[in-house]
């Protein structure tokens, strides 16, 4: 499908163009979920779009679909009300590295932990970067931020791992660099049943590029590419050549009872009693 009509479908084309910065990645994440949408043939009355706040958070006003706009954090606790009350519905949850991973940290490992069916989306730029460049979670370690003058003391998360172990039975990491890459991992993950996880590391030029001298938005691109490793690439790798690297692709996959469906069971018996 051509662009124009992606985003004639699919986009509020009256609220274009959009507030985010030249040469921000978050356009690209929304693009890769829309062809995404696209390729799994997402019936847009049945498909709702919730986010929180920060830069992430705005990729659901432009987007021609029901969605949900929540406070701080709370994407997922929301998120879980919607696909509760209305099963049939595919839900999918665009969030950001802050407020999926600090504020909302806890409704993450949760809502990982139920396996409820819902495909997250993590823009993960390093940064807060609506609230002028305070770290995050994920702020790389010894990084520069507003709120951390003399580089971070911190060592961030690795929310793939913590939601693989917190019970996610579908996990994957792209970059706004590997778009086809990309697509083909939300795609998969609005197939898959049960709670699907793709972190995206993408570009914040204005605050977390500036702040570390990193270059242009390109040249922030070319970092991207040349720090991630393909899964299967990195098997082969020993651990000194992935020091300071990050694997991408998909990075789990399992099987296990989805929480709504276990939910409607009990609901059920009840009715025959």
């Amino acid at each position: 499908m051509a662009v124009k009509e992606l985003l004639a479908k699919y986009t509020r084309m009256e609220k274009l163009p959009h507030i985010w910065c030249a040469g921000c990645g978050h356009g690209i994440i929304l693009g890769s979920v829309l062809r995404a949408i696209q390729r799994q043939n997402l019936d847009p009355f049945k498909t709702t779009v919730v986010s929180g706040i920060g830069c992430s958070s705005r990729a659901p006003g432009y987007m021609k679909f029901d969605t949900l706009h929540t406070t701080h954090g709370r994407a997922l606790a929301f998120a879980t009300g919607v696909k509760l009350a209305r099963p049939e519905l595919k839900v999918i949850v665009l969030t950001g590295d802050g407020d999926c991973a600090a504020i909302g940290g806890n409704h993450l490992i949760h809502a990982a932990r139920r396996n409820i069916d819902l495909t997250t989306v993590v823009f993960n730029n390093s940064i807060y970067g609506m609230t002028s460049g305070q770290y995050s979670p994920l702020t790389p370690h010894k990084r520069y931020a507003t709120t951390a003058p003399y580089g971070n003391v911190d060592h961030p998360f690795d929310l793939c791992e913590l939601v693989k172990a917190a019970g996610a039975t579908y996990v994957a990491r792209g970059t706004v660099y590997h778009t086809q890459m990309l697509i083909d991992l939300i795609a998969k993950g609005i197939e898959h049943k049960g709670f699907s996880f793709i972190e995206v590391v993408t570009n914040c030029p204005t605050y977390f590029g500036r702040k570390n001298k990193m270059g242009s938005a390109v040249d922030m691109l070319n970092w991207l590419k040349e720090h991630a490793v393909p899964v299967k690439a990195a098997a082969k790798l020993p651990p000194e050549k992935l020091a300071d690297k990050f694997v991408i692709g998909e990075l789990h996959r399992g099987e296990r009872p989805e929480y709504v469906e276990e939910y409607q069971r009990i609901i059920d018996g009840l009715k025959g009693e």
